[in-house]
């Protein structure tokens, strides 16, 4: 179980006064999904299983480099799974990408490469991933606060960078950046249900009168666009 750690998302660093001109007020947190695997494009629950991206998968992690614009950012972070990586690399930031094992996914345990149809068969209709969680397997699973907690950990660096005034950009997965957004307005580890993301979408997390907000989320390409 990940520890619990206490985290306020403001946009000046501790001990200076609380500000609208923050130097975060302008800064960006930027989340990239993955890129289509086959896993995903069945609905079958994937965190350690280490799938390449589909053809149609590469293409769409292509796609996100015309959205992003060769963009600098303070920060490039990814989870360890190549079908990150490879979405990263294809975005246009292999070069400069650092591996954060907290950006893994959540940890299904025993339903690794089940689909949600044959756990409720297990479980019932009552089975929901952010309220129940998942039983061990050849994994010790996690639960919804334990992902929130590793979520946590990754804004808090993410906000060390972001205080300079430099966007951040984190490419991961599906239920681990829901999960980032919760943590990143203060919700419920369980109310990161309330973030449906599809892959290879881009979603922007920032500040708003010095207040954490959701600037864009779920975002195809070709809907966004950032300067270079």
């Amino acid at each position: 179980m990940s520890p619990t750690i206490r985290l306020t998302v403001r946009s000046t660093r501790p001990g200076e006064a609380f500000s609208e001109h923050g130097g975060a007020n302008k800064a960006r947190l930027v989340l990239v999904r993955h890129g289509q695997t086959e896993w995903s494009l069945s609905g079958k629950h994937t965190s350690v299983t280490d799938l390449p991206l589909t053809e149609a998968g590469e293409a769409e992690a292509a796609a996100i480099a015309e959205v992003l614009n060769g963009h600098r950012f303070g920060l490039v972070l990814s989870s360890p799974r190549h079908r990150a990586i490879r979405t990263a690399e294809l975005a246009g930031y292999g070069d400069q990408v650092e591996l954060d094992e907290d950006l893994a996914e959540f940890d299904y345990g025993a339903y690794e490469g089940l689909t949600t149809p044959q756990i409720i068969e297990q479980r019932g209709a009552n089975w929901n991933l952010w309220r129940n969680g998942v039983p061990a397997g050849a994994t010790p699973g996690e639960s919804a606060a334990d992902v929130q907690a590793r979520a946590k950990r990754v804004i808090a660096r993410a906000l060390d960078t972001m205080w300079n005034g430099d966007d951040v950009i984190c490419f991961a997965h599906g239920h681990f950046l829901r999960a980032m957004a919760a943590a990143w307005l203060g919700l419920r580890p369980v109310d990161a249900q309330a973030f449906s993301l599809a892959t290879a979408t881009v979603s922007v997390l920032g500040f708003e009168h010095a207040q954490p907000v959701v600037v864009r989320w779920n975002t195809p390409p070709g809907m966004l666009q950032f300067p270079a």
